[in-house]
């Protein structure tokens, strides 16, 4: 007997852009999208069929908010998760899972998690305090990651040296061997309760050298056959391990010698999916969408060579957002702009992002530099 999704109410915790482009996928399916946000004018606001404006960590308003769903799902990791559990245990259907999002919400669990089921990741000392960094100074050099509430790029200490060390964080956190990597990858993967379980093919992220944040992404990867394969096998190896429905991004470095290691995961459509919108046969939101809702996973193949621009907030510019160069960018064949309802920006803030479609790949790279120096966002 088929299901019927249409009288499903599926609600998401958190109303940014995830959120917005998970919408524009439901639509196509008449699914009835509730949204929880803390910020009244969310990305989601206008275009779900119920928004409610609240705090996501506080149990109370979870779980109130969970109460008139068939499915939750989240869009960001720091939620309540006691509500979700809460609600899982009343009978509704909370994916991902809320032990798996606790387990993510720290990333000293994560790489714990790692440790213990065998999957490939640098290694990695537990730090309470800052003089716990101080006393590992020989470990150098190495990532300080806080354990919670570390998020584009926010929460990550570089320390190359020991002057270096006056950054670490005095809060409980992880210092993580520095890795002179060759490139940084990510696969999707999905899994629904069916059993399913289709990835993503492996592509290829470039960092903004401040800010911590994805600036330019390629697909397919530039990596060997067996290097997208052997990653491939790792990113679904973490989704079985973890038991988790829904969809997970695993983001890798390839080392020099070709070696695959697990850096961080997010249980949500990613940054480094965003291209599949146009690129790909089913994009990562329709992907989410269908794994938590219990639909047949979609083709994840893609369909021709991708890049995606970040839209960040120009460094120096606060206030009400205002778009430069777009005009230009849209005549461009082959160039598909996404901005994400946000009315201020901020420095480094994502406020949209461009997709690049083109058959030839260095073709394909030039477009994508030329298309980050047109389009900025100011104040």
């Amino acid at each position: 007997m088929q299901d019927n999704y249409q009288q499903k109410v599926l609600g998401i915790v958190g109303g940014g852009q995830l959120g917005r482009m998970v919408i524009q996928s439901a639509i196509n399916y008449n699914i009835d999208i509730h949204i929880l946000d803390p910020d009244e004018n969310a990305p989601c606001r206008h275009i779900c069929h119920d928004f409610s404006h609240g705090n996501l960590t506080d149990y109370d308003t979870v779980y109130a908010f969970g109460k008139d769903c068939d499915v939750i799902t989240i869009e960001i990791e720091n939620v309540n998760t006691e509500a979700l559990e809460q609600l899982a245990k009343e009978g509704k259907k909370v994916f991902p899972q809320p032990e798996i999002i606790r387990l993510i919400q720290d990333k000293r669990e994560q790489k714990q998690f790692y440790k213990a089921n065998n999957i490939p990741t640098a290694d990695f000392i537990l730090t309470d305090t800052k003089a716990a960094v101080l006393s590992n100074a020989d470990f150098l050099p190495a990532v300080n990651k806080l354990g919670k509430e570390g998020y584009d790029g926010r929460g990550v200490q570089v320390l190359k040296s020991e002057e270096d060390l006056e950054k670490a964080f005095e809060a409980p956190s992880l210092l993580e061997k520095l890795i002179d990597f060759d490139k940084e990858i990510a696969v999707i993967v999905s899994k629904n309760e069916h059993g399913e379980l289709v990835a993503f093919p492996p592509v290829e992220c470039a960092f903004h050298p401040t800010a911590n944040l994805v600036e330019f992404l390629f697909a397919p990867a530039q990596i060997a056959d067996e290097i997208g394969e052997k990653a491939t096998k790792v990113a679904k190896d973490v989704i079985t391990k973890l038991d988790m429905i829904g969809i997970l991004a695993v983001e890798m470095f390839v080392t020099k010698s070709g070696d695959i290691l697990v850096n961080e995961i997010a249980p949500r459509p990613h940054n480094s999916g965003h291209h599949t919108i146009e690129a790909n046969f089913t994009s990562q939101f329709e992907q989410h969408l269908r794994s938590v809702m219990g639909m047949p996973l979609g083709n994840t193949e893609l369909r021709i060579p991708a890049a995606m621009v970040n839209l960040l907030g120009e460094d120096g510019f606060t206030g009400e957002s205002m778009v430069e160069g777009m005009d230009e960018a849209m005549k461009e064949k082959g160039v598909y702009i996404h901005l994400y309802g946000k009315k201020i920006t901020k420095p480094f803030r994502k406020m949209g992002h461009v997709t690049i479609l083109e058959e030839n790949v260095e073709a394909l790279k030039a477009k994508a530099l030329k298309i980050k120096n047109s389009i900025k966002i100011k104040a």
